[in-house]
């Protein structure tokens, strides 16, 4: 409900795809800036405790936004900061989640874990547009903001309730400098992870732009308004929703590299062929089958980058997994943003499908002929 009242929004504010563009660029930035040290902050604290500070840290200014809303005062500008506070708590809050799943649950049912976990996010992206669609419609975006504020008041008391504790490191924790450089240096010299985060990079930047993508084909191409836009964000969490629920049925253990590349190269595929779309139900059918395929591309990622990295390092490979997803799609929205603003829609989906099916050929050609060469 907040993404979709925050893009609805700033378009109501500025009318402009690029302004759009540039909200949702800087809303992730710091994820690009400050992922790789704060995975550093991961592997030193309890991760219970850093997530109660980073459920404060987004409460905020979501109630910041929705004060401003119903006072009238709020300024395309207003939005840019809280965007960007959005932001910098995100940074902390993501791969502290990703590096907690597997120290409640283990190894052996981390799949399953991920897969679930990634249902009940895209159930709520699924459900939370199409009604956030509906109340800001009927009673403005105001309400949107204060739902998802107060929302938080129940994820920090769970997280209060939560027993036992997740114990800190035993052994004398590595300079943070060192920490952070060791961390880089294992994920660059695994050609697997290197691989997985060479996947991601291209398919955060190129293929999952939705805040941006989707509202302007509902509102451009397709006449659909906010309801529509609503609609279509929930096809496209249905689809995620489904792929998640296939890999926790099935999924055990660690996904073939084929398999994650053939979904990477699905996703883009379903992006370029939104720039041929006219009709609604088409649209949404096209963004349920892109949720699907996303979702079984990024939690198998999740999964191969958790179970490949050591104990002591997975708070900062998980950290570098949010900076080439979240933390890169900056690029990817003002990219979009501005092939939209300039040449339409159609255009922008043209764009980043073909750039994203492209560069995930090439990784894969990559991958092959070094794999040829060994053996």
């Amino acid at each position: 409900m907040q993404a979709v009242g925050q893009a609805w929004l700033v378009l109501e504010l500025t009318g402009s795809p690029l302004k759009l563009g540039v909200v949702t660029s800087l809303q992730f930035a710091p994820l690009l800036f400050l992922s790789v040290p704060a995975g550093a902050v991961v592997d030193r604290f309890r991760k219970r405790r850093l997530l109660i500070g980073t459920q404060v840290g987004l409460m905020i200014p979501a109630l910041a936004l929705a004060a401003l809303v119903w006072a009238g005062s709020v300024t395309y500008w207003q939005v840019v900061v809280l965007a960007t506070a959005i932001g910098v708590a995100n940074a902390v809050d993501m791969p502290t989640r990703q590096a907690f799943v597997v120290e409640l649950v283990g190894k052996d049912d981390l799949m399953s874990a991920i897969a679930l976990n990634s249902a009940v996010f895209n159930a709520a992206r699924m459900v939370g547009p199409a009604v956030g669609g509906l109340l800001i419609a009927r009673y403005g975006v105001a309400l949107a903001f204060f739902l998802n504020g107060v929302s938080f008041l129940a994820v920090i008391l769970a997280l209060v309730r939560m027993r036992p504790e997740d114990a800190p490191r035993r052994t004398e924790p590595a300079p943070f400098r060192a920490a952070v450089v060791d961390g880089l240096r294992y994920a660059i010299g695994s050609p697997v992870i290197a691989l997985l985060l060479s996947l991601v990079l291209v398919i955060s930047v190129s293929a999952v732009n939705h805040g941006v993508l989707v509202p302007l084909l509902a509102r451009d191409v397709l006449g659909a308004e906010v309801r529509g836009f609503g609609l279509l964000m929930a096809a496209l969490g249905a689809g995620a929703v489904t792929g998640a629920a296939i890999l926790a049925q099935f999924g055990r253990g660690r996904p073939p590299l084929g398999a994650i590349a053939a979904a990477a190269a699905a996703a883009a595929a379903g992006i370029l062929l939104l720039a041929a779309v006219r009709q609604f139900w088409l649209a949404a059918v096209l963004l349920f089958l892109v949720g699907v395929a996303q979702i079984l591309f990024l939690s198998s990622c999740n999964t191969t980058l958790q179970l490949l990295a050591p104990d002591e390092l997975r708070g900062r490979v998980m950290a570098l997994y949010t900076m080439v997803f979240a933390g890169m799609s900056p690029v990817g929205a003002v990219f979009i943003g501005g092939v939209a603003e300039s040449f339409g829609t159609p255009a922008a989906c043209l764009a980043g499908g073909g750039v994203g099916l492209v560069c995930v050929g090439a990784l894969w050609a990559r991958w092959l002929i070094r794999n040829a060469r060994e053996t």
